[in-house]
Order: structure tokens, then C-alpha cells, then sequence
């Protein structure tokens, strides 16, 4: 059995709090850029089972943006040890998390450095190392049980930036 991961940098979020950066909300770019990759997500048949997301105003935005472009209702929930969480903090998350196709949606650095941790091989982009915002990894788990999950276990499937999108 496989389980499948995505993994989604929030968007481009607007500095308009720049004293409450949990506040932060998306920028009308960030906004434009997650439609963009919902639509590709679900044009390629990426749809998670259950979304677990940081309780960041920009993550929420940009996990509520996403499940309109798919046209369902995965199950959402929201984690707010992702908050700037560490690589350790969300693959505990995933260990944990139920569904087939799971989400994570969360923040760099942590999601930049979990995502190179979690691969076996990274992808050939450009931009994988440095994750820009709503970079999306999709990658598959050789394990039938998301506890089973471990670094360097993950095949990538997929990476996209909304720069690729662009063309």
C-alpha cells in the first residue's frame, strides 16, 4: 500500500500586520497563485483526504482557497504547533494523521527542511531547496500506516511552484 503526501508552503501573504505576524493574511498575488495550484492539484488528481494546517491566518487562507479550487470537503484540521514548526514538529504531525492523501500546509523554514529530509532524492527544480511560497511537493510513502512514516522514505511524484504555472 502508499500513502501520498502534499506538502503546501502558505502563499504570499501581505505585510499589512507587520507587528502580528500570526495575523498575516495573503496578498492579492497569493491568493491569485493558490487558486492556480488548487486547480492544478485537482486537474491532476491530488486531492487529500484530510488537510492538517497551521493556525496562521495565512495558512488558513491558503488551505481554504485550495479545497474551493478542488470542489471538496476533506477534513481540516488545524495545528498550531505547525506555526513555524520544525521539521520534527510536522513529520510528528503526519505520523499521526489519517487518510490516504494527507495534506500538510505550513511555513518556512521547517517546510523547506522537511521536505528535503522526507524525500529519498529531491526533485531537479531550482526551487526545491529554498520552497518559495506555496510551493507544492506531492510525494508517495512506501508504508501502509502514516506512524510508519520516515525520513528519506518518500518518492517524489510531483513538485510545482506557481511560477511554473505562469507559461
Amino acid at each position: 500500500m502508499t500513502k501520498r503526501l502534499i506538502l503546501i508552503r502558505h502563499a504570499k501573504s501581505s505585510w499589512d500586520a507587520p507587528f502580528d505576524d500570526h495575523a498575516r493574511t495573503l496578498h492579492d498575488r497569493g491568493r491569485t497563485a493558490t487558486a492556480a495550484i488548487g486547480n492544478w492539484l485537482r486537474s491532476n488528481g491530488y486531492v487529500p483526504d484530510a488537510i492538517y494546517t497551521s493556525d496562521a491566518a495565512r495558512t488558513l487562507e491558503t488551505t481554504n482557497i485550495i479545497v474551493d479550487a478542488l470542489g471538496t470537503a476533506p477534513a481540516v484540521t488545524t495545528v498550531p504547533k505547525m506555526y513555524h514548526g520544525a521539521p520534527g514538529a510536522l513529520l510528528n504531525v503526519l505520523q499521526r494523521a489519517e487518510g490516504a492523501t494527507v495534506m500538510l500546509v505550513a511555513h518556512n523554514p521547517g517546510i523547506a527542511f522537511f521536505a528535503e529530509d522526507i524525500v529519498a532524492q529531491a526533485p531537479k527544480h531550482s526551487r526545491f531547496l529554498d520552497y518559495p511560497t506555496c510551493a507544492t511537493l506531492v510525494c508517495d510513502f512506501p508504508i501502509n500506516n502514516w506512524a510508519d512514516a520516515v525520513p528519506r522514505s518518500a518518492q517524489v511524484v510531483n513538485f510545482i511552484v506557481p511560477k511554473d504555472l505562469d507559461a
